[in-house]
């Protein structure tokens, strides 16, 4: 077994941490509270992968060495069965050729040019020393990857970057400290005498904020890190041209990032690779299987992860109530006290975000609250345009007519009835999904394909069983996930 150094991150990092340890891996750089709840030696060489959570929360990517991200991979996804990965097809560091499609105030869109073929990511105008225009070439380096599911995109830089949590290379001289405190900075500043160590020629060594608290091995094994990796980066960038091609190349005569003069120059694959990646998004069922880990180490409330996933500000209150007692494993989720708490609350609009077995998030409009149950019902309703017919139901989509939908917090469908202006029927659907999380600004699933339908005249059918088969030859479900949404599809055929 490849056993992997990771460095987690975040409001699962307890967590995973436990898992990771389970499963004989070793934690790197542990921060302060994952070092008090474990019994464990953390190491501070750098990381074999990075684990971090997205920035709404919902789940999380890993980036690091190919093998490495292979050996975790799957205690990532076997949290549940509603833990869905997709492979990061720009991974922080990876180096892409790309033509600007559009520019906006503050940057340029970058259709990227990567393995799939499908990616774009956003260019500031203050990373790249050039004008860049719609149908531009360019050589870009991602600095921030994006969720799938999420409307951002990866954000680039044309200028070149190497290393990790401690140091970081860039092309330039001399040596750069992002420290506050000026003692260490000046104690920094001549660490690379003390070590006797030198960057490549071309390159500057950036001490980050982390490397004030470092000990000299870790430090050592962080700048020795960053060294390989730029000569290994700057190789794959231009082969045979000198330290000089790496910094950016707004005149386009040399090798480097940048505007590319010629676009010959662009290669249809990633220039260099030097990460891979994945994002992993947490379902209901997988959060709580969460809990359970993380119970193994600290007190954890039911539902610890899934009302931090909800709400930002929920952390404190989580934190609170877990330190002013011991929860009970066997208790329930306290939906109604979290709702009261964060919401939603009648009168309030709730989104429908429907996700895709793909990745992609549909956001089906907002909806008006007319009911919260304190047993995790939340009944929504959405006023509809006229035109069109409705999926499934092949009945006319009429302005004025009503969809009222049903919301069950760890439901694995919900239905939805549609209603002309007069009340009548004009049929109901019912998807399956998995299991409904109800947030405070957004009832949040991932659609499984496989739905039923009841039209106006009474008639029941199940429909899109083709869709899931395909999903799961694709590899988006797995049979097991597949298995609970056929059972389900069946269960509300039956009673309906």
């Amino acid at each position: 077994m490849t056993v992997a150094g990771v460095r987690v991150r975040g409001i699962y990092a307890t967590a995973l941490t436990a898992r990771l340890l389970d499963a004989g891996h070793e934690v790197v750089d542990a921060s302060p509270p994952i070092r008090r709840r474990f019994e464990a030696a953390f190491g501070t060489e750098p990381p074999d992968v990075r684990v971090g959570t997205s920035r709404d929360r919902q789940g999380v990517g890993a980036h690091g060495d190919h093998d490495a991200l292979d050996a975790v991979r799957d205690l990532l996804t076997d949290a549940g069965r509603d833990a869905l990965a997709w492979p990061d097809p720009t991974p922080p560091g990876t180096i892409l050729d790309g033509e600007v499609t559009e520019t906006l105030g503050g940057g340029a869109v970058v259709g990227l040019r990567t393995d799939d073929d499908t990616a774009e990511g956003y260019l500031p105008y203050g990373d790249i020393d050039a004008r860049v225009e719609t149908g531009d070439p360019v050589r870009v380096q991602v600095r921030e990857s994006a969720a799938p599911w999420t409307d951002r995109r990866p954000e680039l830089a044309g200028e070149l970057r190497v290393g990790g949590d401690l140091v970081v290379l860039e092309p330039g001289s001399g040596t750069r400290v992002d420290a506050r405190d000026d003692e260490a900075a000046r104690e920094l500043s001549g660490m690379l005498d003390l070590l006797d160590l030198d960057p490549p020629a071309g390159w500057r060594a950036v001490w980050q904020p982390p490397a004030v608290d470092a000990d000299t091995e870790a430090l050592t094994a962080g700048l020795d890190a960053a060294v390989d990796a730029a000569e290994e980066l700057r190789a794959a960038v231009d082969p045979g041209e000198g330290p000089e091609a790496v910094g950016g190349d707004a005149d386009g005569d040399g090798g480097g990032l940048g505007v590319l003069g010629d676009r010959s120059r662009l290669r249809d694959a990633p220039v260099a690779a030097p990460n891979a990646g994945v994002w992993v998004w947490f379902g209901r069922e997988s959060r709580f299987g969460l809990d359970d880990a993380r119970r193994t180490a600290t007190a954890t409330m039911p539902g610890h992860h899934r009302v931090k996933a909800g709400a930002a500000d929920a952390s404190a209150g989580v934190d609170l109530a877990e330190a002013l007692c011991d929860p009970s494993p066997d208790a329930e989720f306290p939906f109604a006290v979290v709702a009261d708490a964060f919401g939603p609350r009648e009168g309030d609009a709730l989104r429908i975000d429907h996700g895709k077995p793909d990745g992609r998030l549909i956001t089906l409009g907002e909806a008006t609250v007319t009911g919260v149950d304190p047993d995790g019902t939340v009944t929504v309703e959405r006023e509809m345009t006229g035109g069109g017919t409705y999926d499934g139901l092949g009945v006319d989509r009429v302005a004025g007519d009503v969809a009222e939908t049903s919301l069950k917090e760890g439901r694995w469908w919900y239905p939805t009835t549609y209603r002309g202006r007069d009340g009548t029927v004009r049929g109901t659907y019912v998807n399956v999904c998995t299991p409904v999380e109800i947030f405070p600004d957004a009832a949040r699933y991932v659609d499984l394909h496989v739905d039923v339908v009841k039209r106006p005249d009474g008639t029941v059918e199940r429909v899109d069983d083709d869709e899931l088969d395909e999903a799961v030859a694709a590899g988006y479900i797995s049979e097991p996930l597949a298995e609970k949404a056929r059972s389900v599809a069946s269960a509300l055929e039956n009673a309906l």
